[in-house]
């Protein structure tokens, strides 16, 4: 395994976190300010590089953050851990927006470094496959067996010159599966020429279709070649062919059946040397029995089809499309590629993507440019996919069984009597607890437990039942608000940094 980066001027701080990597087999690398990390990174090749970097902020002769904007242009993937005083946190914050996997504020405690060293690790493991994943991927990607029954389905067409009808839902990737057909047939070298029916009006589908001559209509001013003519050697893609008008399906059929066709206003036949690969959402069997649509034709495009599987229907495809479109957007942007944590993964690949695997594309877009942080967790992940899957809260360590109490807040309203403890998955369902009766408050409750455990001779009582307190609260103040920390604290009246460092403290994460 490449070495952990160690970049602080603080001797000590390097010392006591070399030896304590070395006794977890960890292979460090220290150094002393900025320019000697640049300077060993321009020296050697990618592989010799870190695995994780770990900087301090303020150094002798340049910024962390600094550091962090120019390891990050040579390695996007890398982890970096910014190490920064209390004093800081504001400085540390801005560092997520340049790509910060963490920050350990100082003084730390060295097994929570160590922790957080050994995640960004995993991290940084799981990026190198995910990009060698995606640097190899083909034009079409899918591990399930369904998409690996429409990858044989290609290469079984591969030789061949056949018409196909491509079958799935809308945004499932038909033209996908068409541009792979055409890739792998002997007119890979021909054009390909992709129209989808549906999106042209009726009267200027004929013309776009089989071209026009000169003077055929009004503004026909010169000759113009069609699809058909533009594709020739090659391959043309007819999307969503169940919406096209009837009357032009017998022209379609005609150029299937013979091979030539006439432009409109024309009067010579033109040879098509074209292979036709349509596409639809519909059920062409239905259309035909309703008179939509032409029943030969059907027949003659349905020579050989293939079903497209719907993303639902594959869901173990969607974390390395996902890490696939997450990769593309960032190009197209111009910005660092943006990782997923692994809970975030869990809760997409639980959504039934409607929309498909466009919607899906979409989705990373979006991620992309509205996620606050490099990596992406279940809180920034769209609304649209957290109210319908539904978003869990990590559980809570048990307290001893002594003392053990439900941690939600509308459980101590009703009692404070000792409970086993639930699962804290039940804060996400919280409803607003009955009203006691009249004689019993949440503070007499309080009073009561507080008066049990002094006599029983504890002398944590304050903390035991302020920790209790405080989890109820904010528990209930995250459900209410559905993980999303900032919103939780205004509604609670303490502030970002305040609740970010009890949830720690409670071991909420």
């Amino acid at each position: 395994m490449k070495p952990i980066w160690i970049v602080d001027d603080d001797q000590s701080i390097r010392f006591v976190l070399e030896k304590a990597l070395l006794r977890e087999n960890l292979p460090t690398r220290s150094f002393t300010n900025p320019q000697e990390v640049l300077k060993a990174l321009n020296d050697g090749s990618e592989s010799e590089g870190p695995q994780v970097l770990v900087s301090d902020i303020r150094m002798p002769g340049g910024s962390g953050l600094d550091l962090l904007e120019r390891v990050k242009e040579k390695l996007p993937g890398l982890p970096v851990i910014i190490m920064t005083a209390f004093s800081d946190l504001d400085s540390a914050v801005s560092a997520f927006q340049g790509g910060a996997f963490e920050y350990l504020p100082k003084p730390f405690d060295l097994p929570k470094a160590l922790e957080l060293i050994h995640r960004a690790v995993e991290e940084s493991q799981r990026e190198e496959v995910a990009q060698e994943s995606v640097a190899g991927a083909p034009e079409m990607l899918g591990q399930a067996p369904a998409m690996q029954d429409v990858f044989r389905a290609i290469g079984r067409l591969s030789q061949s010159h056949v018409t196909v009808l491509i079958t799935g839902e809308s945004g499932s990737g038909k033209e996908l599966v068409a541009r792979a057909l055409h890739k792998h047939s002997p007119r890979a070298g021909g054009p390909f020429v992709a129209i989808n029916t549906a999106a042209i009006p009726k009267d200027l589908l004929e013309s776009e279709l089989f071209g026009h001559e000169r003077g055929a209509f009004t503004g026909a001013q010169t000759m113009r070649r069609g699809r058909f003519e533009q594709a020739e050697g090659g391959t043309l893609f007819l999307d969503e062919i169940g919406d096209m008008p009837f009357d032009l399906q017998t022209r379609l059929l005609r150029v299937l059946s013979d091979g030539h066709f006439y432009r409109v206003g024309g009067h010579s036949a033109v040879k098509a040397n074209v292979r036709v690969i349509a596409a639809t959402h519909q059920n062409l069997e239905q259309r035909v029995k309703e008179g939509a649509f032409r029943e030969d034709l059907f027949h003659r495009l349905n020579v050989i089809r293939l079903r497209l599987p719907a993303l639902r229907e594959r869901h173990e495809d969607v974390p390395m499309l996902t890490r696939y479109f997450l990769q593309q957007s960032a190009k197209q942007l111009g910005v660092e590629p943006k990782r997923i944590s692994d809970a975030a993964l869990r809760l997409l690949s639980a959504f039934d993507f409607p929309g498909n695997v466009r919607q899906l594309e979409n989705v990373c877009h979006w991620l992309t440019v509205m996620a606050p942080a490099q990596v992406i967790e279940i809180k920034d992940l769209p609304p649209e996919v957290l109210s319908a899957v539904g978003e869990a809260v990590p559980e809570q360590p048990a307290e001893p069984a002594a003392i053990a109490r439900a941690p939600v807040v509308a459980s101590v309203t009703k009692e404070w009597a000792p409970a086993v403890v639930e699962p804290v998955q039940a804060a996400v369902a919280v409803e607003p607890s009955p009203q006691p009766a009249a004689d019993v408050s949440w503070e007499t409750g309080l009073q009561a437990e507080a008066r049990a455990l002094l006599e029983a001779g504890r002398t944590d009582v304050w903390d035991v039942l302020t920790r209790r307190f405080e989890t109820g609260l904010i528990l209930t103040a995250l459900a209410n608000t559905r993980g999303r920390r900032i919103e939780a604290a205004h509604k609670l009246g303490i502030g970002r940094n305040t609740i970010t460092r009890k949830i720690q403290e409670l071991n909420l994460e």
